[in-house]
């Protein structure tokens, strides 16, 4: 079973930056999509970035050119840079790893315990 494990979220002053990693247990797959999510309190989970498993990535408007989704599949792992930080990004922060058939079906979903970013101004 594949447990998906959060570092890198803190507290840090808008403009500034952070690293969050996601390290899995288990080998995720090459084939599989990973991303990251982050709810505010009172709101909907929000897709921040995701990547597949071809290197393709996506972010929401709110974060393009600030962040940078990224995998390194011999580790595991998928990464989150965060730059010049917003109070708006503060949240809880949730890997994500799904791994789809050839039709593109979820077959299995994978989700960190989230880490906490606060972005103070």
């Amino acid at each position: 079973q594949v447990q998906l494990v959060e570092s890198g979220g803190g507290l840090v002053q808008a403009g500034g930056s952070l690293r969050l990693s996601c390290a899995a247990s288990l080998s995720i797959g090459i084939n599989s999509d990973m991303g990251w999510y982050r709810q505010a309190p009172g709101k909907q989970r929000d897709l921040v970035a995701t990547i597949t498993g071809g290197g393709s990535t996506r972010y929401a408007d709110s974060v393009k050119g600030r962040f940078t989704i990224s995998r390194d599949n011999a580790k595991n792992t998928v990464y989150l840079q965060m730059n010049s930080l917003k109070p708006e990004d503060t949240g809880v922060y949730y890997c994500n790893a799904n791994r789809r058939d050839t039709l593109g079906y979820v077959i299995s979903a994978y989700w960190g315990q989230g880490t906490q970013v606060t972005v103070s101004s």
